[in-house]
């Protein structure tokens, strides 16, 4: 009998389920799991695993992640027949030249740390994309920014869209969260970061004065200290921002279901999976017209152009009055559009470049 080529996720960052990697991870390894592919051996490198033992349980291996192995004399020595490397800013690489798959998410490392390519972090960067055999991307802004600041090797590439997470909605109807407002509310979720921009939408309150803000995420920052809050208070607008601090995922479905729009005016998103979650509530969705967001959007959404609140609160007036003169048929549109998005199709497409490549 033929061995089975074995496939080597690097995984770890699954272990941070609030975060987008974190998130990916899970869900695009869970999608596999359900899909069961019989022809290839597939281990996922995790800490903590018996959760994950329950949830992947159609013959998926596991191996213990040990943070030891980020340093080159202990790297993994294991022979595999291809290695996946899930998230392009990890230090996890194999102690051999095995055949290597990079999926990149987003390359606003630049922004975030340094332009200089000798900065680390793009040194690394470029050596991931050296030994790479081949190249996913989630989505065509994160190819093309890629290719625009790095070297890219003459290598197969493919861009794989990730799947939206709510598959289904239960929400039972006497939940509510701890946090909740009588008034009509606009709602964001993300890390507080200044790529996420939130305090704009705190400027923005002052010209729609029948709405809340309510935020939610890891808001434990810096950005929340030094810019978030200050803008609020500088506002006087205590009473009318609501920050939740990390939610469960039901009463992300309370939000979601409820608010009167998802805002979401971030400066930089490798794919943004917040708008699609929002649009299978079938909410209008307003997004910062950059990055990968139009391309994941697309014309099932309204664009901020720039950032002066005024301008920001007018699209969004004007928005909430197209959606409500033909509420019913755009709600049906933007669940369809969000439904297109699934995991079960980005897990087919890795599994056939993973088939393609050994």
């Amino acid at each position: 009998m033929l061995k089975k080529p074995k496939i080597f996720l690097e995984s770890h960052n699954i272990r941070n389920p609030n975060s987008g990697f974190g998130q990916f991870n899970y869900h695009l390894i869970k999608a596999i799991n359900d899909l069961a592919p019989t022809n290839l051996e597939i281990t996922i490198h995790a800490k903590a695993t018996a959760k994950l033992r329950k949830d992947f349980n159609n013959g998926i291996k596991f191996r213990n992640y040990f943070q030891i192995t980020r340093y080159p004399f202990f790297r993994i020595r294991k022979k595999y027949d291809l290695w996946h490397c899930m998230n392009q800013n990890t230090k996890i690489e194999p102690a051999s030249d095995l055949p290597y798959l990079l999926t990149v998410h987003d390359v606003n490392f630049l922004e975030e740390y340094s332009f200089d390519m000798n900065h680390e972090r793009n040194v690394r960067f470029q050596a991931k994309l050296d030994r790479s055999i081949a190249i996913t991307y989630i989505s065509n802004y994160a190819k093309a920014s890629t290719h625009q600041f790095f070297k890219v090797p003459d290598v197969p590439e493919y861009v794989i869209y990730n799947g939206n997470p709510i598959n289904s909605i239960e929400l039972p109807e006497d939940h509510k969260p701890k946090i909740i407002t009588k008034k009509p509310y606009l709602f964001s979720i993300g890390e507080f970061t200044k790529r996420k921009n939130f305090h704009s939408l705190v400027k923005v309150l002052q010209f729609l004065p029948d709405h809340d803000l309510i935020l939610s995420g890891k808001n434990e920052t810096e950005y929340a200290k030094n810019v978030l809050i200050p803008t609020i208070e500088e506002l006087n607008l205590e009473n009318r921002v609501h920050i939740t601090g990390k939610i469960s995922d039901i009463d992300k479905h309370y939000y979601l279901n409820n608010c009167t729009a998802f805002v979401f005016p971030s400066l930089r998103e490798g794919f943004g999976i917040p708008p699609i979650e929002a649009m299978r509530f079938g909410k209008p969705v307003f997004l910062s017209n950059n990055t990968s967001l139009p391309e994941i959007g697309g014309e099932h959404a309204f664009y901020w152009d720039h950032h002066d609140p005024k301008y920001m609160a007018q699209i969004i007036t004007e928005g909430l009055r197209t959606y409500n003169a033909n509420k019913e048929a755009l709600s049906k549109q933007y669940i369809a559009h969000a439904k297109s998005f699934k995991w079960s199709e980005a897990a087919k497409k890795y599994i056939d470049v993973y088939n393609t490549l050994i």
